[in-house]
């Protein structure tokens, strides 16, 4: 019987299959490297055991006069059991092998493994070979010594079994040959007893077979368990610290910025309250001068590239106690205290001014640059700190580029009316406070009257008279803008009745659209909604917008289209000094342009002047483009424009902006005159 044949006689005691997939193949590795360790451990304890038995076999064998015989298979037995010694304590890489082990190293680990087991099974048969000449000593069980050596053999192949639990292999390598031996032995002697005894110990040989295989069942059971419960353990382990990463990486993914690695808005906030409440701070808001252009002609890569730069210097210029923060886009905020960092605040905005004015590799120098709001009292909270320095940084950045502007008791009060605005603005709305005033636009000879122009006005009751950026601004920050341009339209819209039912329907009505609400409301649906509503032509509408309409031309586009198709001219208010090509003029899709009062205040005293004029003019000839001088202030203006041949004159000396019922009596009265 061969252990193959044994093992398919005894199904499942040789222990489970190797599963077929990494963990399973890691865990038969764990399992073998267990058995090993055992293999080692009942070895070295069961040799001296075996040695010992040995020695008093010799002894009968003496005592019989069979010495010399005695001594040659003790020492054989001897050799062999210092091979077995020899390979239960030499090294073995594959007893380091762990569930943590990388897959190329596990490999490796198991068959060496496998390896030591099949020579220690060797080593343990070469043993059991020796052991099979036993009978050599007592003349075949024939001589009077053979009970005692029946004895030894039973005794001695129970003890591998015994010790031999996790490994069946080994303990059945041992006895089989000793076994066999036996048996055979004594069937050759003949007789009805010798022969029952050789069956007896045949059949020993095969319950000790079945005691091997089960005991080692049993080992790769235990074992199994207890690798399953420490790699669970392990992947718990592992599964909680990945977790713990995992909430670490979210937290400071919550906090802090992705390109830059500052802390974010939220993460600013946190950490600048927290030091606000155990003392003083200055709080500086950077926004970067020139970045969009940057976009604009390099990319958006190059853009990040710049923001992590800029991040960079931040970080290199600030105090070591300094926080800083990207709030979002290009707009970076710093929170340090000066006293503790002996750093002036204007000391640290000049650094910081200089650090970011520095050239970066790509592109041409001088191309970037900041503006920065400063803050230096104290506040309620952060979030006033955060609007008090907003609105210095809104006034560093009308100042110029690479400033810094304290926010002061000036800045206060503007800050303050700017918030009484957003907070009556909405009131004023639906009380119909605010006034849409009226100037008129005249043909070349000064006295046809062609457009109008629509203001809006608004006298707040304790601010007075509010100037219209201002107005627009705090619509946009009171979320009111939709429904101002809807007010303005109406009143608009009335005007264009007015002058219908006095047979001026030739006179165009012009009203100013802002970038932020062209780019924001559907102008276009709200405007033609509402002519057709109304039933007004919309050759009489004209759209004015500025020339920063032209850096978000994807957004409205499409818009002035609309617009156009649906008969509505569009007029670019305040040419010559914003971002218009020749290319944005059609894609615009204007058809008059409105020279820039700037250009047309003093214009005949100054050469300049009327040189950029006449070039307008000709542009416009050449585009077949209306044009409308604004600022007409003066009488010598109106002649020197009126020489050059400009179609369209608007401004004080002509005719002052007025409200609906001053202009209603004026076209009375000037239809009555020329009656």
């Amino acid at each position: 019987m061969t252990l193959h044949d044994l093992e398919e006689t005894l199904p499942g005691l040789a222990g489970p299959a190797r599963a077929p997939d990494a963990s399973g193949r890691r865990l038969a590795a764990l399992v073998r490297r267990d058995q090993l360790e055992a293999v080692r451990r009942s070895v070295l304890t069961a040799i001296p055991v075996n040695m010992l038995l040995g020695l008093a076999s010799v002894l009968v064998a003496f005592q019989a006069g069979n010495g010399r015989a005695g001594m040659i298979w003790y020492a054989a037995s001897t050799g062999a059991n210092l091979l077995r010694i020899g390979l239960c304590r030499a090294a073995c890489p594959g007893l380091a092998l762990t569930a943590a082990m990388p897959p190329d190293m596990a490999a490796e680990a198991s068959r060496s493994v496998e390896g030591h087991l099949r020579a220690c099974t060797l080593a343990a048969l070469l043993s059991g070979l020796v052991w099979a000449f036993l009978p050599l000593l007592c003349a075949g069980y024939t001589s009077p010594q053979t009970l005692f050596y029946l004895t030894i053999t039973c005794g001695i192949t129970a003890g591998a079994v015994t010790h031999g639990t996790a490994y069946a292999r080994i303990p059945f390598s041992f006895i089989l040959l000793p076994l066999l031996s036996a048996a055979l032995c004594l069937f050759a002697v003949g007789g009805f007893d010798r022969a029952c005894l050789a069956a007896c110990v045949l059949l020993y040989l095969a319950a000790l077979s079945r005691t091997a295989f089960q005991s080692e069942a049993g080992f790769r059971e235990a074992s199994r368990l207890k690798n399953d419960a420490t790699t669970l353990a392990r992947s718990r382990a592992e599964a909680q610290a990945s977790a713990n990463a995992l909430v670490e990486e979210m937290r400071w993914r919550a906090t802090h910025d992705d390109l830059t690695g500052l802390l974010n808005r939220a993460g600013f906030i946190q950490q600048a309250e927290a030091r606000l409440n155990a003392g003083t701070a200055c709080l500086l808001l950077l926004d970067l001068d020139g970045f969009k252009s940057v976009n604009d002609v390099y990319g958006h890569q190059t853009g990040d590239r710049v923001l992590v730069e800029v991040a960079r210097r931040l970080r290199a210029t600030l105090p070591p106690d300094g926080l800083a923060a990207r709030l979002g886009g290009d707009e970076f905020a710093v929170l340090y205290d000066p006293a503790g960092a002996g750093v002036p605040y204007a000391d640290l905005a000049a650094g910081l001014i200089a650090a970011v004015a520095q050239p970066f590799d790509g592109f041409d120098e001088a191309r970037l640059g900041v503006s920065i709001g400063v803050h230096a009292e104290p506040e309620p909270n952060l979030m006033e700190m955060l609007s008090c320095a907003d609105e210095a940084l809104y006034a560093s950045k009308a100042a110029g580029r690479n400033r810094f502007r304290l926010f002061d008791a000036g800045l206060r009060d503007c800050l303050e009316m700017r918030r009484d605005l957003e907070r009556d603005l909405s009131h004023a709305l639906v009380e119909n406070a605010l006034e849409v005033w009226f100037q008129p636009i005249y043909a070349l000879d000064a006295r046809t009257l062609v457009g109008l122009e629509a203001l809006v006005r608004w006298r707040h009751p304790r601010l007075g008279w509010i100037a219209p950026p201002d107005l627009i601004a705090a619509a946009a920050m009171a979320g009111l803008t939709e429904s101002l341009l809807r007010f303005i339209l109406d009143q608009v819209c009335r005007m264009m009745q007015i002058l219908r039912s006095q047979g001026l329907g030739t006179v165009r009505v012009a009203m100013n659209v802002s970038p932020r609400e062209m780019a924001q409301i559907p102008v276009d649906e709200i405007v033609i909604g509402r002519l057709g509503a109304l039933g007004l032509p919309p050759a009489m509408l004209e759209i004015e917008i500025t020339e920063e309409t032209a850096l978000d031309l994807g957004a409205v586009q499409g818009k002035l289209q609309a617009l156009s198709r649906a008969g509505i001219r569009v007029a670019l208010d305040d040419f010559g000094i914003g971002y218009s090509s020749l290319s944005s003029l059609r894609q615009l899709r204007a058809d008059r342009i409105k020279i820039d009062r700037s250009f047309v205040t003093g214009l005949s005293a100054s050469d300049d002047k009327r040189g950029l004029v006449l070039a307008v003019l000709g542009l416009g000839n050449l585009l077949g483009l209306e044009v409308v001088a604004e600022g007409v202030e003066s009488q010598e203006d109106l002649q020197t424009l009126q020489a050059m041949g400009c179609p369209f004159l608007q401004g004080y000396h002509l005719g002052r902006p007025m409200p609906v019922s001053t202009l209603e009596a004026t076209l009375f009265a000037n239809r009555t005159q020329a009656a």
